[in-house]
């Protein structure tokens, strides 16, 4: 098996995951390769000099999750890939049982645990495809106020019990295990998606190609969540392009249009519903200008990714 793990400005994180893994890996056994994009905290050097027995790739540019994990994946010799996020804490006890069932069950592509917050409560870790109907229910509120309902909990599966196993349709890439015959079958993750959608197509294409996704619960991982360091204000730009980028080359033109205009409307009747407090303060003045900000970025991301056909040239 081979463990890839990319990191961005994450020394603290990368560190701490290492520290964790170090004492339950047999090297002879399990490869380790961190992808270093590009890092400006020293990370690379940090690994490079308390954890000599991974395999470093020093990136001289951010490639973006896809494309380091591809980078990583092309020096891995393995029958088993593991995407781990260095926010994850995942003992090598919980990865060999994840491994385990992966041999025991050649039918399945692509598995994912249970990811758990520092506070132990659960994250999404497994959840239904995009779709405008997903989207609606996101925008409107009704997803986050109803999480138990089997209409409005559909997208993140907060209706389920996270305790039961299950066949979905996509886990997250900070703790997947990908077949390596797979990964190399689908090209890799698509280059268009810099970040966010990448790990949702590439679940969509194994589906496609006969495989299962699955979900178990009984691999339990921490996950400190956060954004990506350094990203900051850039990553709902990144996910308006990726949104637009999935829709179009999965759905066509007229639902990557209608997700886009879906959205501009909801924040647009938000802005318009705040419009007079714009000029004060407080809450409701700060709700406007974020509605406003939101239409401008949409359609912004419209145009640079030419309705979804084109992925702009990257880093974004």
């Amino acid at each position: 098996m081979a463990i890839l793990v990319v990191t961005r400005n994450s020394a603290h994180g990368i560190l701490r995951l290492l520290d964790g893994l170090r004492p339950g890996v047999r090297p002879a056994d399990w490869q380790l390769i961190v992808v270093d994009n590009a890092s400006r905290d020293g990370s690379a050097e940090l690994v490079a000099a308390q954890h000599p027995w991974v395999t470093l790739v020093r990136s001289p540019r951010d490639l973006g999750f896809a494309g380091a994990v591809n980078l990583a994946a092309s020096r891995a010799d393995a029958h088993i890939l593991l995407l781990l996020d260095p926010r994850v804490s995942a003992t090598p006890a919980c990865i060999a049982q994840g491994l385990q069932r992966m041999w025991s069950e050649p039918g399945v592509g692509i598995a994912g645990g249970r990811l758990l917050g520092d506070d132990g409560s659960d994250r999404p870790s497994a959840r239904r495809f995009p779709s405008l109907l997903n989207e609606a229910l996101a925008l409107s509120g009704l997803a986050a106020r109803f999480p138990r309902s089997r209409l409005c909990g559909r997208a993140d599966r907060t209706c389920c019990d996270p305790a039961v196993p299950a066949e979905v349709d996509w886990v997250p890439g900070a703790f997947a295990f990908v077949r390596t015959t797979l990964f190399a079958a689908l090209g890799g993750f698509d280059l268009r998606f810099f970040r966010y959608y990448e790990e949702v197509d590439l679940c969509r294409r194994a589906r496609g190609h006969g495989y299962t996704v699955q979900y178990w619960p009984e691999l339990r991982v921490r996950h400190a969540g956060g954004d990506l360091p350094g990203a900051g204000a850039q990553l709902t730009p990144w996910h308006m392009r990726s949104a637009l980028l999935y829709h179009r080359k999965h759905h066509g033109w007229l639902t990557a249009w209608a997700s886009n205009r879906l959205a501009s409307a909801w924040h647009g009747l938000r802005a318009l519903r705040h419009w007079r407090f714009a000029k004060a303060g407080g809450a409701r003045g700060d709700k406007y200008r974020q509605s406003r900000q939101h239409v401008a970025q949409l359609r912004r991301a419209w145009h640079d990714t030419m309705g979804g056909r084109v992925s702009p040239p990257t880093p974004w």
